[in-house]
């Protein structure tokens, strides 16, 4: 008999923005593999016998490989359980969701993706910043920032993102922001553009400018979102 596999977006870290199919599927789960940013409450609502595997990644320290975890959720799934591998955000926002969901169909694993509120949109909106805005910007752009942006493993066209006008969202990119910031304005984008620097789920909010962030943000580690952009001003307007 062959079991089945949910890959659950558990969005921004808050359990109730977990989606109601997602909540169903944890429900009726045998099996949960769950990542660092999950929203790791949840899982004292399991039932007592289910068997739960962190699997999270923290930078440079990872307790699973990724093909581990797949081999694991297919292992799983075949043996007749109800996998559900829980990440943080949205699967398919730099979730590696894609590539569990085609190691499963490789595999010929039955398996549904889950959405989550991808914490791009969902934590600055916590901060009080839309990233986008009538009058303001009808552009938004999410990248990572995991690679230097000078690094050659960086995929990002940093020179038509700076040239524009449009919101920035950068995830994974704390260590290199001041890189960042600095290739941003080296592109083209003004100094004085306004950035956020969220963290904690928006507990703790830096604001500063391209050419100020470097020192403003100094303290904060991940993980954190970076909104670049004039709608981080909406802040002063919007924050609760």
């Amino acid at each position: 008999m062959t079991g089945h596999v949910a890959i659950v977006g558990g969005g921004p870290g808050d359990p109730g923005l977990l989606t109601l199919r997602g909540f169903d599927l944890l429900k009726q789960a045998d099996v949960v593999l769950v990542d660092r940013l999950a929203p790791r409450s949840l899982l004292d609502a399991l039932r007592p016998d289910v068997e739960v595997v962190d699997v999270g990644k923290e930078p440079h320290k990872h307790r699973r490989s990724q093909r581990e975890i797949e081999a694991l959720m297919i292992d799983r799934a075949r043996r007749g359980l109800r996998v559900v591998r829980l990440k943080g955000g949205d699967p398919y926002v730099f979730g590696r969701g894609g590539e569990e969901a085609l190691a499963c169909a490789a595999a010929g694993v039955p398996y549904e993706v889950v959405p989550g509120v991808t914490s791009a949109v969902a934590v600055p909106e916590l901060a009080g910043i839309p990233v986008t805005h009538r009058g303001v910007t009808q552009e938004v752009t999410i990248v990572s920032g995991h690679a230097h942006p000078d690094s050659p493993e960086s995929t990002v066209d940093w020179d038509r993102l700076a040239a524009g006008t449009g919101t920035i969202v950068v995830l994974m990119g704390v260590t290199h922001l001041t890189a960042i910031a600095s290739r941003l304005v080296r592109g083209g984008r003004r100094g004085s553009t306004p950035v956020a620097v969220i963290a904690d789920s928006a507990a703790r909010v830096v604001v500063a400018t391209l050419d100020t962030v470097d020192c403003a943000a100094d303290g904060i580690g991940p993980p954190a979102v970076v909104v670049v952009g004039d709608v981080v001003a909406l802040r002063d307007l919007l924050a609760s």
